[in-house]
């Protein structure tokens, strides 16, 4: 099995020319070290370098699926609340269908995953 190396950036450390040149070519990358308070810059830098270039983009916070369920197995008011969740997750999805690349948002471990999926 091939192990892939992903490049691994700190939010202060990583310039916009460097994020740029991976999105030209296509790769996958992370960056780490993002507090809660700037995780909505931080994504919007990203989304507006990949749109730059052309390609869509799909942002999404990572194992909320899992965390909605477990939610909705505790008591029946937050399973209302977590079912209006995931229909507004599927419609998301559909209304991004297919991107070129996908935002993963870790707010736990202050990480972005920039995945490109094509």
């Amino acid at each position: 099995m091939d192990v892939v190396e992903i490049n691994v950036f700190e939010i202060d450390d990583v310039t916009n020319d460097q994020l740029l040149k991976l999105i030209k070519a296509h790769e996958s990358f992370e960056i780490k070290g993002i507090n809660r308070l700037d995780f909505f810059r931080a994504v919007e830098k990203v989304e507006s370098l990949i749109e730059g270039e052309g390609l869509s983009c799909r942002v999404y916070t990572t194992y909320r699926s899992t965390s909605m369920l477990a939610a909705a197995m505790s008591n029946p008011v937050t399973a209302i609340a977590g079912l209006a969740s995931v229909v507004g997750i599927a419609a998301h999805n559909v209304a991004t269908w297919n991107p070129d690349y996908e935002l993963g948002k870790n707010l736990t471990l202050g990480r972005l995953e920039v995945t490109y999926k094509k």
